[in-house]
C-alpha cells in the first residue's frame, strides 16, 4: 500500500470518527450476549457471531458517517466550526470518499453474509439494503424536519435489535425493543445538545434542528426529557430480560453521568459540549456494556 493511500485512510479514519464507534457497538453487545443466552446448551454468543456483528456494526457506521459527510461536504465548508473537515479542505477528495463508502459497505454485507454462511441464518443479508438506506437517510433529514436528531437516535437504535436479529431471531422480543427505545432517546437527546452549537448557521442555512427552531433553552429540556425517558427504559430493561444487580449499577452510573453531562451545557454556554458530546457518552456506554455482560456472564 502506497504512503499515499495509507494517509488517505487515516484522513477517512478522523473524518468518520471511526474510534466513536464506541458509543453504539456497546448497546449491540448487550443485545447479542442478551440473545446468545436464548440459544440452547450455551450461555452467550458462539464467537463467530460476536466478531461478525462488530464487523457489521463498525461497516455500517462508516457507510453513514462517510456519506453524511459527502451529503454535507457543501454546508461544512460554511461552518466555521467543520470548515477544516476533510473534504471541505481538499485532505481528501470525494472520489476518494465514495471508495471508501463502497468498502465500508462491502465490509458490512460481508459480514452479513458471514451469517448466513456459517450460521444459516439470512435475516442480516436480507436487511442490509434497507439498512443502509436508513442510515444514508438521516444525512437529509435536517433539511426538512426539526426531529432529525430522534432520526438519528432510530438509526443506531436498530443496532441492538439488528444484533439480536442476527444472534437469535426465534427469540426477538420486548428487551431488544426496550433497548431500541432507550439508545434512540439517548443518542437523540446528546445530538439536541451537540447541535446548539451551530444554531446561527443553521438559521442562516435554512437547517432544521431543535435548538435552531425552538431556540437552546426548550431544547435542552427536551434533550433532559429524552434522557430521563432513556434511564426509565434501561431500568425497565432489568425485569423484562432478568438482569440483576450489577447491571442496575450500571445503571445508576449511567444515570449520575447524564445529569452530570446535561449540566455542563447551558444556553449560551457551549464551550464543554465536546466534553459532554464524547467523553460523557463513551464512558455511559462503556458502562453499561461491561455491567450488562457481567451480569449475564456471571
Amino acid at each position: 500500500m502506497s504512503n499515499r493511500n495509507l494517509s488517505s485512510m487515516f484522513i477517512w479514519a478522523e473524518m468518520v470518527k471511526l474510534s466513536h464507534s464506541i458509543f453504539a457497538l456497546p448497546f449491540a453487545v448487550i443485545a447479542a450476549f442478551l440473545a446468545g443466552r436464548r440459544i440452547e446448551g450455551r450461555d452467550w454468543p458462539y464467537p463467530g457471531q460476536f466478531l461478525l456483528v462488530i464487523v457489521c456494526m463498525v461497516g455500517a457506521r462508516s457507510v453513514a458517517m462517510t456519506f453524511n459527510r459527502i451529503a454535507d461536504a457543501h454546508i461544512d465548508a460554511r461552518n466555521p466550526r467543520t470548515q477544516e473537515r476533510p473534504l471541505p479542505t481538499g485532505r481528501l477528495g470525494v472520489t476518494a470518499a465514495w471508495l471508501m463508502l463502497a468498502v465500508s459497505a462491502a465490509v458490512f454485507i460481508f459480514g452479513c453474509l458471514g451469517f448466513v454462511v456459517f450460521y444459516g441464518n439470512s435475516w442480516p443479508i436480507l436487511l442490509s439494503g434497507p439498512v443502509l438506506l436508513f442510515l444514508c437517510g438521516y444525512s437529509y433529514s435536517k433539511r426538512f424536519t426539526k426531529w432529525s436528531h430522534i432520526y438519528l437516535g432510530l438509526a443506531i437504535g436498530l443496532s441492538p435489535v439488528a444484533a439480536w436479529l442476527a444472534i437469535d431471531p426465534a427469540s426477538l422480543g420486548w428487551p431488544a425493543v426496550i433497548l431500541m427505545l432507550a439508545v434512540t432517546c439517548w443518542i437523540g437527546g446528546f445530538d439536541i445538545i451537540y447541535a446548539c452549537q451551530d444554531i446561527d448557521i443553521d438559521r442562516r442555512d435554512g437547517l432544521h434542528s431543535l435548538p435552531s427552531r425552538l431556540g437552546p433553552r426548550p431544547a435542552l429540556w427536551i434533550a433532559r426529557t429524552l434522557h430521563a425517558v432513556s434511564v426509565a427504559m434501561l431500568l425497565l430493561l432489568s425485569p423484562v430480560a432478568h438482569l440483576g444487580v450489577i447491571y442496575l449499577f450500571g445503571v445508576a452510573a449511567a444515570a449520575v453521568l447524564l445529569i452530570v453531562e446535561n449540566s455542563l451545557v447551558r444556553p449560551g454556554d457551549y464551550s464543554k459540549v465536546n466534553l459532554a458530546f464524547f467523553t460523557m457518552n463513551g464512558i455511559v456506554s462503556l458502562i453499561l456494556a461491561a455491567t450488562a455482560i457481567m451480569d449475564i456472564t456471571i
